[in-house]
């Protein structure tokens, strides 16, 4: 298996210099999940791209619809295929009266537990019910293919209640990409999700900081460590961090990593260097980007400097600094950061 996360500020929001209202914007966080299949579920997915559906018996004889790898009793794997007919029985149900993006009908539909005849276990599937007096406990349904079978559970588009007219499925999500007719092997499914991020009014003052070029931390009024970003209090007293401290850009690397693998949506190619950068005057490092010279000379200790976009490029966000570079200086002893490790 493997995946790859991105995460993005689909919106960005202004502010007045001096003012410290709490900033907000949507985020929409995103995964490509990206799995290999394996013998087993291979088989169900490719049997979808053939309207035919299978699942798998268990030891104790049950049915699993859809096809589980190991058997839930003995844990031991699972490899005898049965057939299973494209209708079914609707054994709970719960109305969707807004469907969300990629879910499998743009009109209300009903999400359902589904058992299809000849299996023991129920599939969760979306129901074209019309409206929720269209479904109950005990509907008869049946399968509405997609009109492109691509080898994905989204083959099955959706279930309409049997003698209902139906109308046409929307288009598949992107699935991995395959040579014409070859077995698929690889699925992968995007995961999205929409919320709104309001952050606090310590958090605000940081990013509004940012936006003025200023990096500015606060600093715990019992221990007098300073954190950066904020925290709005001490992790290690439990009091209020109400003094702002405005750190200068310079620092030193303390621990880090070398990217040398690819994923989605890399914008740097490898290798390069993912390190946490411990500002002068700082008690907590954050992770940033080391650039500037070439991975294999990236070491603790280093001293760095911040490499900030064109001020025309500022917004509320830590973007603004693109990476860290080199200094050139001489390097900190172990001794001044090890306590913060």
């Amino acid at each position: 298996m493997r995946g790859q996360l991105r995460l993005a500020v689909i919106s960005r929001t202004c502010f007045t210099p001096g003012v410290t209202t709490p900033l907000s914007a949507p985020l929409d966080v995103g995964f490509d999940y990206t799995r290999s299949l394996g013998p087993v579920l291979g088989r169900f997915v490719n049997g979808l791209r053939e309207r035919r559906i299978e699942g798998v018996r268990g030891s104790d004889g049950r049915v699993h619809v859809p096809p589980v790898e190991y058997d839930p009793v003995t844990a031991q794997p699972l490899t005898e295929f049965v057939p299973v007919t494209a209708e079914g029985t609707v054994l709970s149900w719960s109305w969707q009266p807004n469907p969300l993006d990629a879910q499998p009908l743009t009109r209300p539909f009903a999400w359902a537990l589904i058992k299809l005849d000849g299996a023991d276990t129920p599939m969760l599937h979306a129901v074209d019910a019309g409206s929720p007096d269209g479904i109950h406990t005990g509907l008869r349904v049946r399968v509405r293919w997609a009109d492109e079978l691509v080898g994905h559970i989204r083959d099955i588009a959706y279930f309409v209640p049997i003698g209902a007219e139906d109308g046409a499925a929307p288009p598949p999500p992107p699935v991995a990409k395959r040579e014409e007719g070859a077995p698929v092997s690889i699925i992968m499914t995007p995961v999205h999700l929409h919320y709104e991020h309001s952050a606090s009014p310590e958090e605000s003052r940081y990013l509004q900081g940012l936006a003025e070029g200023k990096l500015i931390g606060q600093r715990c009024p019992a221990c007098r460590q300073v954190y950066i970003p904020p925290r709005g209090s001490c992790p290690t007293d439990g009091v209020p961090t109400a003094e702002e401290v405005e750190l200068p850009d310079t620092g030193i690397v303390t621990t880090f990593c070398i990217v040398n693998v690819p994923f989605l949506g890399q914008r740097i190619k490898p290798p390069y260097v993912a390190a946490y950068i411990l500002l002068d005057g700082a008690d907590i490092a954050f992770l940033h980007l080391v650039l500037g010279c070439d991975a294999s000379e990236v070491r603790m200790g280093m001293r760095v400097r911040a490499a900030w976009k064109p001020r025309e490029e500022w917004w509320t966000s830590l973007e603004n600094i693109d990476h860290f570079e080199p200094t050139g200086e001489e390097d900190a002893p172990y001794e001044s950061f090890a306590h913060h490790l």
